[in-house]
């Protein structure tokens, strides 16, 4: 079986990808971001449906260190980054973590994968 990490698995495309990717028999490593109460409406019909097959991980594409433990962790054959700050609004009045997020987490992720014979898809943040 195959494995894949979803980095923004819970958002609206994540949450469509790991749909897909599980009717096609993988198993699905999901980045979600920590906050105060879980934000994983999109995907509990996967996780309920599929609790063999979804695993979800608490991380940030910021924290290098973290993207490393993940990727150790899932040893996945397929990362699909999707995680990514996309409100026109927040770019403007948060542009240090839009960078972070945008330019720095798809580093961090393939320096964590350097090494490994994971492939890497990177979603597109321009709309």
């Amino acid at each position: 079986m195959k494995t894949a990490l979803v980095t923004g698995a819970n958002g609206q495309d994540g949450s469509y990808l790991t749909e897909l990717l599980l009717d096609r028999g993988y198993h699905v490593h999901g980045l979600v971001r920590r906050a105060s109460s879980p934000n994983t409406q999109r995907i509990d019909h996967l996780l309920a449906a599929y609790p063999d097959r979804v695993t979800l991980h608490v991380g940030d594409v910021t924290d290098a260190i973290n993207m490393h433990r993940v990727v150790q962790a899932t040893a996945p054959d397929e990362v699909y980054n999707l995680a990514g700050q996309s409100d026109v609004a927040v770019s403007f009045a948060c542009p240090d973590y839009t960078t972070a997020t945008n330019a720095l987490g798809p580093l961090h992720l393939l320096d964590a994968l350097r090494g490994t014979p994971a492939r890497f898809y990177q979603a597109s943040t321009s709309e």
